[in-house]
């Protein structure tokens, strides 16, 4: 007996050391860093992450709040946390304790009230979006520029004269040129990637995501972000984010040590997308492509993330939610939204639509025809599926613009290129909820050089803003800004000249600016600033009906209730005369209209003669 006693003694002396030698929890990182009560999902998920905190004993005492699960994965150093947050709970601080053996640690929650009960606003076909790369736009603070701002391990450099390095453009930069942005007639921007990408070279584009819940210091904050925002929001002005969840940077914490095993798709080595999004919808693929384009990682750099593991799927949903919910923004635009799997981001679509009933969302879907296009809206007929996006990108549009509208009109191309690509719209369940552009950060520049004359670039700006969809204007094409792709994505992506420190020429004012460059912001302002006026309601609302191209000349009509402005333009750099008789079913012969361009009284004879590259957009208001 006295031998067992000696045992047992022993034992629970070993046990008693060992739990004195077991180190404290330790919490290096919670995401989301706090949330609200009242938000129509009431399940919060809690990602601690910290040494080997996997195994740590979790409990929470606050009134309305009860623990739903810890779910322990592959990974030590994570804890996934899932709360019910009750109607019944009040906002105020909770206590988070983690426990190991006697040791314990108690982390700070805080519950906000949600602020956020006002009517969402969504862009729509009302507005007209400004996009912006931010390194590319003005910086306006140089003191964030350097390789030493907090929480940045890889060293980027600002060097404007490399197109691949950071420029050094900022939040504060956009900023102060606020006042530029709303005197053109745009009514949202959308903002390129601003969340930190801490990746070799500094990966200005933002599209190489390390951290999802911070503004990348080399832009400024998350108060100054919300600042931004709510600036915006003073002049009427909604701001649409740039979210990236296909992919992550390959230095985000998951890469670096995995939550899970199953975390990113093909999780034991690099392979590379195909890029062939035409696998998602081919009755007939193999199992190797599509996997290769929906599985398959972005570049070496962007690992591919796994949306069907549920737990990373209640991240990225809860993450969206909570920039809305906190800088108020009022659309997003999803990168690469097709490489991503298709019913886990119906889900985030559902999820945040339940939190903000209306909310607008447009995915990056490039394709290069109508068919790619429309399988991805919305209730779309030729998805046998249903993604729930509200709104797609007219990439077919962007492709066939400089031909359609550079080249001369005849009975088959030049304008009429135009024509049959609207003739297609039936394929999209919303044609109206359709973000249309003529370029953007991806692509070449509309303009590959200025032109000699602006005839044919005026023609596709004012396309582009009355007809059908939602319009994007990339920033300095109000300046002819101009470039190709081929070399670097850095020539499409330059500087505004005047938005940073050193520059000699300033295009934030008219003095400036080239005759050119003026001619051309004058146009487009007055063309967006009458757009949001009483015209606005008719091109967002109003009914299209259009005619083929005849004679060179294309015309369309836009109509609500007693309300018609009525498009004509002469496709050619020839001057022409053509019979109205095709169009006199919208214009009869003798009708009297107001030309919004030169202010003259325009009245429809038998013929009607037009000058080289002669737009008239007439109106009865």
């Amino acid at each position: 007996m006295k031998k067992l006693a000696f045992l047992i003694i022993s034992l629970l002396a070993a046990a008693t050391a060992m739990a004195a030698k077991q180190p404290k929890p330790q919490v290096t990182t919670i995401d989301p860093p706090y949330w609200w009560t009242g938000m129509a999902n009431d399940t919060l998920q809690i990602m601690v992450a910290g040494p080997d905190i996997r195994d740590a004993e979790f409990k929470v005492d606050y009134p309305g709040v009860k623990l739903l699960d810890v779910a322990r994965l592959d990974g030590a150093n994570y804890q996934f946390i899932y709360l019910l947050i009750g109607k019944e709970a009040k906002p105020g601080t909770m206590e988070l304790t983690f426990s190991r053996g006697k040791k314990s640690l108690k982390v700070p929650y805080q519950l906000k009230k949600r602020e956020r009960t006002d009517e969402i606003r969504p862009f729509d076909a009302s507005d007209v979006l400004y996009l912006i790369m931010p390194d590319r736009f003005s910086d306006g603070n140089p003191t964030n520029n350097g390789d030493n701002q907090p929480g940045l391990t890889q060293k980027a450099p600002v060097d404007r004269n490399d197109p691949n390095a950071r420029h050094g453009g900022d939040i504060q930069g956009m900023r102060n040129h606020l006042g530029y942005i709303d005197s053109l007639g745009v009514t949202a921007v959308w903002v390129n990637p601003v969340l930190t990408n801490d990746m070799p070279g500094g990966a200005y584009h933002g599209y190489a995501t390390t951290d999802y819940y911070n503004i990348d210091p080399r832009f400024g904050s998350n108060e100054e972000w919300n600042a931004f925002v709510a600036e915006c929001h003073q002049r009427g002005i909604k701001v649409v984010m740039d979210m990236i969840f296909n992919h992550s940077g390959s230095n985000h914490r998951w890469f670096t040590d995995r939550p899970s095993k199953d975390w990113f798709n093909f999780p034991d080595g690099y392979v590379q997308t195909n890029y062939r999004l035409s696998t998602v919808h081919d009755p007939y693929v193999s199992d190797y492509d599509r996997s290769r384009t929906v599985e398959g990682w972005f570049v070496e750099s962007m690992p591919d993330l796994n949306q069907h593991n549920p737990h990373l799927m209640k991240y990225l949903i809860q993450n969206s939610i909570w920039w809305i919910e906190s800088s108020k923004i009022d659309g997003i635009r999803m990168d690469t939204h097709p490489y991503a799997f298709m019913e886990p981001m119906g889900e985030w679509i559902d999820a945040v639509q339940r939190e903000y009933p209306g909310y607008n969302i447009v995915g990056e879907c490039w394709y290069g025809t109508e068919g790619g296009e429309a399988y991805w809206q919305r209730g779309s007929k030729v998805n046998p599926g249903d993604s729930r996006l509200p709104s797609v990108m007219d990439f077919v549009l962007s492709i066939n613009a400089r031909k359609a509208f550079s080249e001369q009109t005849d009975p088959w191309n030049g304008l009429n290129l135009i024509y049959d690509h609207l003739a297609l719209d039936y394929l999209f369940p919303q044609p109206q909820n359709i973000l249309t552009f003529l370029d953007n950060h991806d692509t070449d520049r509309f303009l590959l050089e200025e032109p000699d004359s602006l005839g044919w670039w005026k023609q596709a700006l004012t396309f582009l803003l009355t007809s059908r969809g939602i319009p994007q204007i990339y920033y300095g094409t109000e300046l002819l800004m101009n470039g190709s792709k081929e070399g670097s994505d850095g020539y499409v992506r330059r500087d505004m000249q005047g938005g940073f420190p050193g520059d000699t020429i300033n295009v934030f004012t008219r003095e400036g600016r080239t005759p050119k460059q003026n001619e051309a912001h004058d146009f487009l302002t007055k063309l967006l600033n009458w757009r949001k006026g009483e015209a606005n309601e008719v091109i967002a609302k109003g009914s299209l009906k259009h005619f083929m191209p005849q004679n060179g000349v294309y015309a369309y009509r836009r109509k609500l209730g007693d309300k018609e402005i009525h498009v004509m333009m002469n496709g050619n750099d020839t001057p022409l005369t053509t019979s109205t008789e095709r169009t006199a079913e919208v214009l009869p012969v003798g009708t009297k209209m107001h030309d919004m361009l030169t202010g003259r009284e325009v009245e429809i004879g038998d013929t009607m003669t037009f000058a080289p590259r002669e737009i008239l957009i007439l109106q009865n208001f």
